[in-house]
Order: structure tokens, then sequence, then C-alpha cells
């Protein structure tokens, strides 16, 4: 049985098992992507695509056990892989797998408390997901998420810093002309439609979740969100509602 069925194990050692993992999941749908698309033979029995703490990956039969000690990855990959096109059935396949990632993570977290559950999710979130390395969306090179960007500049207050704040939480993106603002945000994705930031657009962030929009995706202009001391999106105003 997992120790973590007995004994909770720290913020960090879930954060090492997770990082692991994922890089296994990464090795096997970049770098080693021929290797795996080959053992995903359709005419097998129902396959998952396993990655191990220490960096390896495997892709086998779901565990027997009823219920499994951990979390099981999607089931059957390997049915859709000749049914689409390849680049499509591998970022399916990333998709499942973050999704497994997130649920071993906060299974072996289920005893933490709040602000421990928080950190946990915190730390998983500054890395790229899975689907974001495998489709290109984001440089496989570990950098610091728009969300931790977004805590720092919540406490700048530079005219330069591309952002218009109306008391803490009405921050808004402006044309940038500086380049390294540019390359600050460029993995910035709107919460909405998924585009990437452009300097060129008008974007507003949201103090709750803390992800940003296109102004024009959720019907905000730059002289509205000046007038606007919180904001909060779409998601966030529909769940205060409830």
């Amino acid at each position: 049985m997992d120790m973590a069925t007995s004994n909770p194990r720290s913020v960090e050692e879930i954060f090492k098992d997770y990082s692991g993992r994922r890089n296994g999941l990464i090795r096997a749908l970049t770098g080693e992507v021929d290797e795996f698309y080959a053992l995903c033979d359709p005419d097998k029995e129902n396959l998952c695509l396993y990655g191990h703490p220490d960096g390896s990956w495997e892709v086998t039969l779901p565990a027997e056990e009823v219920p499994p000690e951990l979390p099981e990855p999607g089931l059957g990959i390997n049915f859709a892989r000749d049914g689409m096109n390849r680049k499509d059935w591998l970022s399916l396949v990333a998709v499942h797998s973050d999704s497994w990632l997130l649920s071993v993570s906060f299974y072996l977290g289920a005893r933490f408390n709040r602000n421990e559950r928080k950190r946990l999710f915190s730390m998983i979130n500054d890395l790229p997901t899975v689907f974001e390395v495998v489709s290109e969306r984001k440089q496989v090179k570990e950098k610091s998420s728009v969300d931790s960007g977004s805590k720092s500049r919540h406490s700048s207050k530079r005219s330069s810093d591309g952002l218009v704040k109306s008391g803490r939480a009405a921050e808004v993106y402006e044309r940038e002309e500086e380049e390294d603002d540019d390359e600050e945000h460029s993995e910035t994705l709107c919460g909405i439609c998924g585009a990437t930031y452009n300097a060129d657009e008008f974007w507003i962030g949201c103090d709750i979740c803390e992800r940003w929009f296109h102004g024009k995706c959720v019907k905000i202009t730059p002289a509205k969100a000046e007038s606007i001391k919180q904001y909060k999106c779409p998601s966030c105003s529909s769940k205060r509602a409830r």
C-alpha cells in the first residue's frame, strides 16, 4: 500500500513525484515519440501510458486490482491511434495524461489542508502542462508561469509593466512599447478563446482566479476597466452567484 494512505507526504515530496511522472510523459510524447507510437498497437488490449517518479515511462495494461493503489491513466489510448491525425492523437493522450497527473498528486495529498493543497497546485501550475508542451503552446524549458508573474505584478506599480491598476484588482493589458514586456507575457493565454498574448490587443486579469482575458472576449473596454475596483471574470461571477 502506498505510504500516502497512512502517512501524508509533504508538498515538496508530492511535487517531486509529479515532476518525475510529468517528465516521463513528456519524453514519451516528444523525444521518444516514435517508440511510444509503435508500442500503442491498436490490435492489442486496452493500454495505458504511465509516467514514473524516476522520469521513465511505460505503455502497459492497467492495474488488475480494484480499486487500484493509485488513480489510473486514460484507458485504451491505443485504439484511437490509427483513426486520428498523429498530432491530434498525441495531443489527446497529453490531455488525459495531465488529468492523470493531477489526480495522482491530489490523491497523495488528500489529507492536506487548504493552504497545503493551494501551495501544491501553485507549484504544479508553474510548469507548462504536458498538453502545452506537446502542442507547442509553451516552450519545453521550465519558466515561471503567467500566474506567478501575475502575483509579482500585484505589488508592482511601475508604469512600464504594461498594466493599468485601479485599486488592487483592475489590472489590464495595454499596448506595450518595450520588447522585454512582450517576452514576459508571451506565454499568457486568454481564458476564453485560448489565444496567446498580443501587445496590440487589450487584456484584463481576473482578481479571483488570476487568469487573463481579451477585453473583447469578456466585453470589457479600456475605459470601463479603469472604473472597476475588483474584476471578476464570467466564470468566477457565476460561481459567486450560485
